[in-house]
């Protein structure tokens, strides 16, 4: 106790000697908050739209005839060029289905040749008026008899011949084989999904536009008939992955589909993406950004804004230079760092920009700079 006493003791007569010198004790001053007049300007908001990545072309594998699974010629994730072979079938039945339809219709065409010989023969016999005409008749009818045959009999050839082509499966578009879910042995049919065959040159990222942006298109005056140059003048799209990589090449929309989904109030869209280096598959999913300008807005950084539960406030400057609160709209940019007001201020009122989170209602913010030399 004694030891504080003598030390406060020295403290004071230490302050009094300073002072009895003529030195200057520092004395508090204070700084006026940093503050910014309000003004409309231009700004870009990056809207964002979740999507999902489709194959230009998604191709659902299927046979086309019922048999035994001979050999699967690629594998999952295998990127396979158009009329390369994908599967094979056993092919026998349809080769013993073809031979026995060339044999009709090497039957067919000799009865044709038959009913031909006949025909022609009572023809000339008929001339000679050695034959009725009923003969005559019933050889012609014969002979287009015969003629019928042979189109039936060639047809079969030709649907023989066809089936024993899909024995063999192959590639309709280039692109990237999906999960393969049959094994070599397997009994297939037509109802047998082979694989999924995604056309992976070009693709196509689908998303949602809400009613909210098409109602702002229709009060921006656009018409039915200007959806096209609508689309031709968007702004190219960034397709971010879930884990926040950018893909390198953009995209540009292509598709806005005329009619509103009921279930979810919204109008699908096609964003076009070139996939060169094939790193884009059919079913990944992501995010959609695209740039669009908002013209003559109130734009003010968030460090300017309190948010209090549910509303948001801004320090308004008054001519005394003290702070009152007043409630405003915002929206927020995207970029991080600012907001656009949409109501609660005016061009030329004067805000405090930066800690407003500091601020009480009614505290003075600006004073005025000493002069030198006082």
């Amino acid at each position: 106790m004694k030891k504080n006493l003598m030390k406060w003791t020295w403290m004071l007569g230490a302050a009094i000697g300073m002072a009895s010198c003529g030195l200057d004790m520092p004395k508090e001053t204070n700084s006026s908050f940093e503050t910014m007049t309000v003004k409309k300007s231009d700004i870009e908001l990056p809207y964002k739209f979740s999507a999902r990545m489709k194959g230009q072309n998604d191709v659902t594998v299927t046979p086309q005839v019922s048999g035994q699974l001979m050999k699967i010629c690629v594998t999952e994730g295998q990127q396979v060029k158009k009329g390369q072979t994908l599967f094979i079938i056993d092919s026998r039945n349809a080769q013993l289905e073809l031979e026995a339809a060339k044999a009709n219709l090497q039957a067919a065409l000799a009865q044709e040749n038959s009913a031909k010989l006949e025909y022609e023969s009572n023809k000339n016999l008929f001339d000679k008026k050695i034959v009725s005409s009923y003969m005559l008749n019933n050889s012609e009818n014969s002979y287009k008899q015969a003629q019928a045959a042979v189109a039936q009999a060639q047809s079969a050839v030709n649907r023989a011949k066809v089936n024993l082509g899909f024995c063999t499966i192959t590639a309709s578009v280039s692109g990237i084989i999906g999960e393969i879910p049959v094994r070599t042995g397997d009994q297939v049919s037509p109802l047998t999904q082979l694989t999924m065959l995604s056309g992976n040159t070009t693709m196509y990222a689908e998303f949602s536009v809400t009613e909210a942006i098409v109602e702002a298109m229709v009060q921006e005056g656009m018409k039915a008939t200007d959806v096209e140059k609508y689309i031709a003048s968007l702004p190219a799209a960034t397709f971010i992955m879930k884990n926040g990589t950018e893909y390198p090449h953009k995209g540009r929309v292509i598709s806005l589909t005329g009619v509103v989904n009921a279930a979810t109030g919204s109008l699908t869209s096609k964003v076009s993406f070139p996939n060169p280096d094939g790193h884009l598959y059919s079913g990944i999913q992501g995010t959609i950004v695209m740039p669009f300008a908002e013209k003559d807005v109130i734009v003010i950084p968030q460090s300017a804004v309190v948010r209090l539960q549910d509303k948001s406030q801004v320090f308004k400057v008054k001519a005394d230079s003290t702070a009152t609160a007043i409630d405003v709209t915002i929206q927020d940019t995207g970029n991080g760092q600012d907001f656009i007001i949409t109501n609660g201020l005016n061009v030329g009122d004067q805000i405090v920009a930066t800690g407003a989170n500091n601020v009480t209602e009614g505290q003075k913010v600006l004073f005025p700079e000493e002069v030198k030399g006082e």
